[in-house]
């Protein structure tokens, strides 16, 4: 059977919630740019962020267009070729590409840029999702975990020495996808455990925090039956988490930049510098907080007016929202987020294939992860490692690839009655 009318089988009600969510956007790209902007300037100045990010808009329609029009199966027949086209931009960054901030991140054309990170999300998805979707595959065998380890941990190989920790982040969203798919249970366990030991380690010192997991896990061995005791499993155990906390030391004094330590610090308390690094933080919560219930209105916030919060357009649009539009205005838009996640969701669960279900996953999963870590950085309970609110913050590469992304799901979604006859 040939391909439906895609106007007749795509979800609208996730297109409505996308477009809805990137009008909500450029309102506050408008407003936060204002403090930078002509006051005579035009609505459709392009030399104005907000113009630019209008234009970057614009330019979503072709590109949505070429994604809906592509033949479905096309994107799992070429996944591995996409994937691979996807390194190759990564890796040729550290050749050709430019370097703003101290982040070679981005290919440069004239005054546009480009950053390849954006659109590797989506590859590194659909590559994903076709080796799962390999009736092979079985999650529970090591030499299939490893490969699919690989998969997701090859674009973080080539990201983090840009140096863009905050785009690497992204990619353990995928050990939850895979744990969906049967990926043992442990290993979630294993990465929080990590984390959290981590953390521990830079408020305490670690032999308390040793001794602490050393009566855990006497404790436990104790009660444990008789049968399940293994004294071996046990003592290795508490010699890798001691070894773990001891290192932390080390990879935060001699791994960690300069600008990471002193943002961890400031989250963790441990220095307080609201006129330098802790500068950004500071301000994003006095301008959220001032919001209110309601918040000052639209084009009426003090803080977003007076430009008081750097990179406000990008990494802490957020903040607008929390200021002139207040906690109301900001659970509304926390809801669209939530509501498109959980769409996705309850669609990827009703696909016909194993391919379009993982992908669809994966972008729940990106659309997460990326939600949550920028609202949490700007609310001051996350280091900042420049994460950007999908949809909202400006910028062309950041919209295009949230959009293909999605736009990619919804093709296959829609595609799902030509698998089987029926939606």
């Amino acid at each position: 059977m040939k391909d439906q009318g895609v106007s007749n089988y795509i979800d609208w009600a996730s297109v409505l919630i996308y477009i809805t969510l990137v009008g909500l956007g450029w309102m506050n790209i408008y407003s936060s740019s204002l403090a930078t902007t002509d006051v005579n300037a035009s609505l459709l100045d392009f030399n104005q962020i907000y113009g630019k990010q209008l234009l970057f808009i614009i330019l979503t329609f072709p590109i949505i267009l070429v994604v809906l029009f592509a033949d479905a199966k096309f994107y799992e027949k070429y996944a591995s070729i996409i994937f691979i086209v996807s390194l190759i931009s990564l890796a040729g960054l550290f050749v050709f590409g430019k370097t703003i901030a101290g982040q070679r991140c981005w290919y440069g054309f004239g005054s546009f840029t480009l950053q390849p990170s954006e659109f590797a999300k989506a590859a590194t998805s659909l590559a994903l999702a076709k080796y799962l979707s390999d009736v092979q595959v079985d999650l529970s065998k090591v030499s299939y975990q490893i490969k699919s380890l690989i998969i997701v941990f090859l674009p973080v190989l080539l990201i983090l020495p840009q140096p863009d920790p905050g785009s690497a982040l992204i990619y353990s969203i995928f050990m939850l996808v895979l744990f969906r798919e049967g990926l043992p249970s442990w290993y979630i366990m294993l990465g929080f455990t990590a984390i959290f030991l981590f953390v521990m380690a830079l408020i305490f010192e670690p032999v308390y925090i040793s001794l602490v997991a050393g009566l855990l896990i006497v404790l436990i061995y104790i009660r444990s039956r008789r049968i399940n005791r293994n004294y071996i499993f046990s003592t290795i155990a508490f010699i890798l988490i001691t070894g773990f906390v001891f290192s932390v030391d080390y990879v935060f004094n001699h791994v960690f930049k300069q600008h990471h330590r002193d943002r961890f610090n400031i989250l963790l308390g441990k220095a307080v510098d609201m006129k330098g690094i802790g500068y950004n933080t500071n301000q994003s919560e006095i301008a959220i907080g001032s919001g209110g219930w309601l918040g000052k209105g639209f084009l009426e916030g003090t803080q977003t007016k007076g430009g008081f919060v750097p990179e406000q357009h990008t990494d802490y649009i957020f903040t607008t929202v929390g200021e002139e539009w207040g906690f109301i205005g900001s659970l509304v838009v926390i809801g669209l987020f939530i509501t498109l996640i959980l769409r996705i969701i309850y669609l990827a669960e009703h696909q016909r294939t194993k391919f379009s279900r993982v992908y669809g996953y994966c972008v729940a999963g990106i659309l997460f992860i990326h939600t949550f870590v920028n609202i949490a950085m700007v609310l001051g309970i996350f280091p900042t490692i420049g994460v950007p609110l999908p949809f909202f913050s400006y910028g062309g590469s950041g919209l295009w690839g949230f959009t293909i992304l999605l736009f990619i799901f919804l093709k296959m979604d829609a595609n799902k009655v030509n698998e089987w006859g029926t939606v």
